[in-house]
């Protein structure tokens, strides 16, 4: 069960307005995450630059709110999560709260319905497909198979805290999610 102490915290909204042609799936939001309200909020986080630096977005944008409002409305680059419920890490929750989350997910994915299931690192990948009874990921990128009529493409987490990949590792993979959202088109 999730430690009282982060009750308090707002959950992220989901932003999928329009018909996402990418959904970005995450375990939980951070703390970080919460208190300034959008994804990927971390100072260090390299989300924001290397998707600046991709093909993904034809656009530079200033991380917030108002970026992820476009991203979903302009560019079909959905954000949501396994739990709502933000925290420090993911071993705050409970196997109950993820349990639950995939299965709200997994609803939400079916009314969505978008092309692509993007997940920043493999974790959140394989704790949402282990809870659905999926294989985990099959190494980085677009994985074999479809679920549910979607693609799922993994790349690697933009922490700070995974440093084996550098900032131009990650606009690489980026790319490569561009080229299968051209290559789904």
């Amino acid at each position: 069960m999730v430690d009282s102490k982060y009750a308090h915290l707002e959950p992220l909204p989901d932003f999928l307005d329009g018909s996402p042609d990418i959904v970005t799936i995450g375990v939980n939001p951070s703390v970080a995450s919460s208190q300034a309200g959008f994804y990927y909020a971390h100072p260090r986080n390299r989300f924001w630059p290397a998707l600046n630096a991709s093909r993904l977005v034809p656009v530079e944008l200033e991380p917030g709110p108002d970026a992820l409002r476009r991203l979903s409305r302009e560019f079909g680059i959905g954000f949501t999560d396994i739990v709502k419920q933000p925290t420090p890490m993911e071993k705050d929750l409970s196997a109950a709260e993820l349990s639950a989350g995939a299965k709200v997910l997994h609803e939400k994915l079916l009314r969505v319905k978008p092309k692509i299931l993007w997940f920043n690192g493999k974790t959140p990948h394989d704790r949402l497909m282990r809870l659905l009874k999926r294989d985990k990921a099959q190494g980085w990128g677009e994985q074999p198979g479809e679920w549910e009529g979607m693609t799922c493409f993994v790349c690697p987490n933009p922490s700070p805290a995974n440093a084996s990949f550098s900032l131009d590792d990650l606009v690489e993979w980026y790319n490569r999610l561009a080229e299968l959202r051209d290559r789904l088109a």
